[in-house]
């Protein structure tokens, strides 16, 4: 799922085509997409864009008018940049969004139909789509503190809780993690200060890290390959490879269809996190240690 770095490469990337631009028309592929009813999506067309924003996951593109189109692009959803008009055929492509000099297009790929379209008035219509976490660019560490631990969970989940933290989902806060050298299965109310400063810091730095790489590339040519697995990751989707900074071969834990990669040994202190279907199945002979699960692999 596209998150708050690729969200905003995408808006950098569409600012340049469509501010300013007037929306010819709004077509819509599927049944399934769109989620309100009033106002229609033709209350959009031959209006001029003046609005693009985040809103969480989500991108705003607002017109003339105050109305605001809003995607959710969710697991398999992308948006491409076509030159004017192009064809809605074939189960992917879901949306269109014409302009005089070209279209931005919806496509989400497999079976399920998850991605989402909005159309709302106002800052109140906005407000209603907005899960409400923080932004943590703008945070301060009291802010940050506050936020983490006003519930007692898991790192990996509090820090993917759209109603606790804007913009973070499963890459990303496993790139965190792993910057501050913290475990995913960690409490948050169990944390000392000196840990909590540390996600903070790491959490800045990641995303702004991911923020500059992705927004440089989005002014060279729009983002077409949005992906959850980047070269220079240094754990997501890194299940097997060395760790960059100590070398030890990258963990996971895999649960309902998502995975969690993590270093055993720079965050959780050499120990093998349990994976859900192998842990039921090895029982008492799920290895502890990374020494222990190399020893097993030989077996």
């Amino acid at each position: 799922m596209p998150e708050l770095p690729d969200i905003a490469a995408y808006i950098e990337a569409l600012e340049p085509r469509v501010m300013g631009r007037t929306l010819q028309r709004v077509r819509v592929g599927s049944p399934f997409l769109l989620r309100t009813l009033e106002p229609p999506p033709a209350s959009a067309e031959g209006r001029v864009v003046r609005g693009l924003r985040r809103i969480g996951k989500r991108i705003a593109m607002g017109v003339e008018g105050d109305v605001w189109l809003v995607l959710h692009l969710m697991i398999a959803g992308r948006l491409h940049w076509r030159p004017p008009q192009p064809k809605l055929g074939g189960r992917q492509n879901l949306a269109a969004f014409d302009f005089a000099h070209g279209s931005l297009t919806l496509t989400e790929a497999g079976s399920q139909r998850r991605a989402s379209l909005h159309v709302v008035r106002g800052e109140e219509g906005l407000r209603g789509l907005d899960p409400g976490g923080i932004d943590v660019l703008e945070a301060d560490l009291a802010a940050f503190r506050e936020t983490l631990t006003f519930e007692n969970h898991t790192l990996k989940r509090a820090l993917t809780d759209p109603r606790a933290f804007s913009g973070i989902g499963n890459a990303y806060s496993d790139e965190i993690l792993h910057a501050a050298r913290l475990s995913p299965i960690a409490q948050t109310r169990k944390l000392t200060q000196e840990e909590i400063a540390r996600l903070h810091a790491a959490t800045r730095e990641t995303l702004a890290l991911w923020l500059d790489r992705l927004r440089a590339d989005a002014r060279q040519k729009f983002p077409e390959k949005v992906t959850a697995f980047r070269d220079g990751m240094a754990v997501h989707g890194r299940y097997g490879q060395p760790c960059p900074q100590c070398g030890e071969k990258v963990q996971r834990i895999r649960y309902a269809g998502n995975e969690t990669n993590y270093c055993a040994r720079c965050q959780t202190g050499g120990k093998v996190l349990a994976d859900r279907g192998l842990s039921r199945l090895l029982g008492k002979d799920w290895p502890r240690t990374l020494e222990e699960l190399e020893a097993l692999k030989r077996r």
